[in-house]
């Protein structure tokens, strides 16, 4: 696959600048990947759309505020994204400001409340920090930080919606702080829907991927074989693996919310989509003809053109198919990316 197939034609006003007044009353577009059909439907309907056996796997890791200020010597401000924590009190974080950033600065956060050590340059804006006093990240960024929307959600300092992303942009199931961008298919849910769903008789299991930079880095090579994908950081309990198995066992569809949920059960199973638990770091890029070994279907947002999210997607519904769905999504004036509408393919 080319870098050229993931493009598509998008008005700008269609990118969702906030999400629905109700978590769950966004519209909710229905692809069945087998007749090639579609249907629009409203995210309120999932509990009807689901079957009594499905189980789906939700994606429990929690953004981080993870956009902060911090100050020179001088007096001069530079913006700051936490990337991850390496180990207590070290950092990877991106920074940018007016002037030359060298090893050995000293920057101030919180004014003056902790102070961040700069130890070794990365590529791409990328420094390794010491932040003392080393207390932990989440601790830190919830105290001076701003959520880390994405570039195409415009914001200014006064804003008055920049109260409500911290709780916009963060799933009411979340519980890992570690994510640099908000799992976005599970915004839709809320308690009420998800008892719903379990009243169908459908289950839910748990993972956590603490989404970094990798997931929504542009594709940048012609021939996506040599994109190469940032790691994650992943989690998958022993209770998961277990109920994933039973349910491919007895023939349930296995359901994942999320692209991120997705990377995690097809990082973890086995050619014969046998699931064990684990720990670690992957780094799986998910494009045609990937054959899925896991997951029979997905809860997914509009992604990017160029994206590898959008790759993922075509490998499991189709190129043609998705894009004529985006392209009906266009016409039918859906609303696009985080905070836009929601696509289930069965």
């Amino acid at each position: 696959m080319r870098k050229s197939d993931l493009h598509y034609d998008l008005p700008p006003e269609r990118i969702a600048q906030e999400p629905s007044a109700r978590r769950e009353q966004c519209r909710l577009m229905v692809l069945d990947r087998d007749l090639r059909t579609l249907q629009h439907k409203m995210f309120t309907d999932l509990p009807d759309l689901l079957r009594p056996g499905d189980l789906l796997v939700l994606n429990r890791s929690r953004v981080v505020p993870a956009r902060f200020d911090a100050l020179r010597q001088t007096g001069g401000r530079i913006g700051g994204l936490f990337v991850r924590e390496e180990s207590p009190g070290i950092w990877q974080v991106l920074l940018q400001g007016k002037g030359r950033l060298r090893q050995g600065d000293r920057l101030t956060l919180g004014e003056g409340r902790w102070r961040m050590d700069l130890l070794d340059r990365r590529e791409r804006g990328l420094w390794q920090v010491r932040v003392e006093p080393a207390e932990p990240a989440a601790t830190i960024l919830d105290a001076i930080g701003r959520m880390p929307l994405p570039p195409y959600i415009h914001r200014k300092a006064d804003d008055a919606r920049v109260s409500h992303d911290r709780d916009w942009y963060q799933t009411v199931y979340a519980r890992e702080p570690g994510s640099v961008a908000a799992p976005t298919a599970g915004l839709h849910f809320t308690e009420a829907l998800l008892e719903q769903v379990r009243g169908r008789g459908v289950g839910l299991a748990w993972v956590t991927l603490h989404v970094g930079l990798g997931t929504f880095q542009p594709v940048e090579v012609e021939d996506l074989d040599a994109h190469p994908m940032h790691s994650e950081y992943y989690e998958l309990p022993s209770e998961t693996a277990e109920k994933v198995n039973a349910a491919r066992k007895q023939g349930r569809r296995v359901i994942a919310v999320g692209t991120t949920s997705v990377r995690v059960l097809e990082s973890c199973c086995d050619a014969a989509g046998r699931l064990a638990a684990a720990t670690g770091w992957t780094d799986i890029f998910i494009y045609p003809p990937y054959r899925f070994r896991c997951v029979d279907a997905l809860i997914t947002n509009f992604h990017l053109p160029g994206s590898t999210l959008l790759a993922l997607v075509f490998a499991l519904a189709g190129r043609e198919f998705v894009l004529d769905a985006y392209g009906e999504a266009v016409r039918r004036e859906y609303r696009f990316f985080s905070y836009g509408d929601a696509m289930l393919i069965m």
